[in-house]
């Protein structure tokens, strides 16, 4: 089963536990962790230790943690809401284990998952908010590593601004329509001045700056993000683009974007298909252009979700005059392209000192006219060539180069889907190129790389260009 389509095996939850009695079985280390665990509630703790080690012994005084010192029984659990074993001793933990069980009270047994109703999660606290990580027992210093990222990330003042949130949250129900307006004010809450003063500890100047935002929160302008997604493994997105999809109202998006990028937006942002795929337009430029000025115009925050790069070969000059021209605001976020992508899959540099020390990016399709583009002059002067959607063209691409000068000779490397788990990558010359067409097998996106730096190409994973094509004349 494919990694996005796991089940988990353990669903999270959060329980309430405020006054109710949570019990710790054990004396030493172990039992200690799950205190101070268990501590960042408002849980009663119920620590059950006979001959408790000195540091658990000072910990519950010093937090007036409730202490019953003798052998446990099963009435201990009485009332419990939670029950940790935590002794160290395989059989008294499954004692302890079975007694909650009979009870129906949710029990874990430290270091013993096949024991547990739960699993305690490594746990960034920023009361009220907290962030769980679990990992279902496998891999509880995963867990550990996760959380300290996470909790770099998190402000320290953000339990403050969540305080402050709920007393606005009536009054933003009241005043502001559900959907767009109030997600909006809730998030300029925690990102703007509200969330600044809260940081700086001036709750006065906070609810003031609150205050103002719910007044002119009604006040909607529309946004459009022209978003690259890069060549297709979502973990080449940017920050900023992950960012921007968690914030749209609505996610247009090229047919090349795989469906795990536009995933990653909100649940609930409306997803449209824009089509621009070869052989298949679902809808024309001038259709896009109009989509995209009709959703921000209705104060909506759009994504225009373009593979690659939005300003390589994206059309993106045409929407922004679009935008320009309606008067909308617009933003560019830049995506990896998938030049750069198929060079790191062949490990070959584009540049490289002595070699080649300029780029050309093409689709190809201006070799197909009378004259010959000024481009073709530069690869025979030694520049890298990247041809984009070059399949269909490869042979005239060929042919027009060798024509200009450029040796047969010449270093080629090809990538299907480039930067994805399911990428092809092939190598040969110039000469073998034309045989690029001939390749039915060949459905995903295909940069072609061209150039005397791709001598200098990793081809371990590679295999030859031309071996299909030496196949079939045998």
């Amino acid at each position: 089963m494919a990694d996005q389509e796991r089940k988990l095996n353990a669903f999270p939850v959060f329980m309430r536990v405020q006054n109710r009695a949570v019990v710790i079985v054990g004396n030493g280390e172990e039992a200690l962790a799950k205190c101070r665990l268990i501590a960042q509630s408002s849980a009663v703790l119920r620590v059950v230790a006979g001959a408790p080690e000195a540091a658990l012994a000072r910990w519950i005084v010093d937090n007036g943690a409730e202490h019953i010192a003798g052998k446990y029984e099963a009435a201990h659990l009485k009332d419990a809401i939670l029950v940790f074993a935590a002794t160290g001793e395989e059989n008294l933990d499954r004692r302890i284990v079975s007694d909650a069980r009979k009870s129906n009270i949710p029990a874990n047994a430290v270091d013993r998952p096949e024991l547990c109703n739960f699993y305690t999660p490594a746990l960034v606290n920023r009361a009220p908010v907290a962030v769980a990580i679990g990992t279902e027992g496998a891999g509880p210093v995963l867990a550990q590593m996760i959380r300290a990222k996470i909790d770099r990330l998190l402000a320290p003042s953000l339990g403050a601004a969540a305080i402050l949130a709920a007393s606005y949250r009536v009054a933003a129900e009241k005043l502001l329509p559900r959907g767009n307006t109030r997600r909006r004010f809730w998030k300029a809450f925690f990102s703007g001045d509200v969330s600044d003063a809260v940081a700086l500890g001036d709750l006065s100047s906070a609810r003031r700056a609150a205050t103002r935002l719910l007044r002119s929160a009604g006040d909607l302008q529309g946004h459009v993000a022209l978003v690259g997604a890069g060549p297709g493994a979502e973990d080449l997105l940017t920050l900023r683009a992950q960012r921007l999809l968690m914030e749209a109202d609505v996610i247009v998006h090229d047919a090349l974007v795989p469906e795990a990028v536009v995933a990653m937006g909100r649940r609930d942002a409306e997803r449209l298909a824009a089509g621009k795929r070869k052989g298949c337009h679902s809808k024309t430029q001038e259709q896009i252009n109009a989509l995209l000025v009709e959703l921000a115009s209705r104060g909506k925050r759009v994504v225009r979700l373009k593979s690659g790069d939005p300003l390589v070969f994206g059309r993106a000059g045409e929407e922004m005059q679009a935008l320009r021209d309606a008067g909308i605001s617009y933003e560019v976020v830049p995506g990896i392209t998938a030049a750069f992508a198929a060079a790191a899959d062949f490990e070959l540099p584009l540049t490289l000192r002595g070699v080649a020390s300029s780029m050309v990016f093409t689709t190809g399709h201006d070799l197909k006219g009378q004259s010959l583009p000024d481009w073709a002059k530069l690869a025979v002067s030694g520049a890298t060539v990247a041809v984009y959607m070059g399949r269909t063209v490869a042979a005239d691409v060929s042919t027009r180069l060798a024509e200009a000068g450029l040796s047969p000779d010449t270093a080629v490397a090809v990538v299907e889907n480039a930067s994805r788990p399911d990428a092809r990558l092939f190598h040969g010359t110039l000469n073998d190129l034309p045989s690029l067409a001939d390749r039915d097998d060949l459905d995903g996106p295909v940069m072609t790389i061209i150039g005397d730096a791709v001598a200098g190409a990793n081809l371990e994973k590679s295999n030859p260009l031309a071996r299909r094509k030496a196949a079939i004349a045998a």
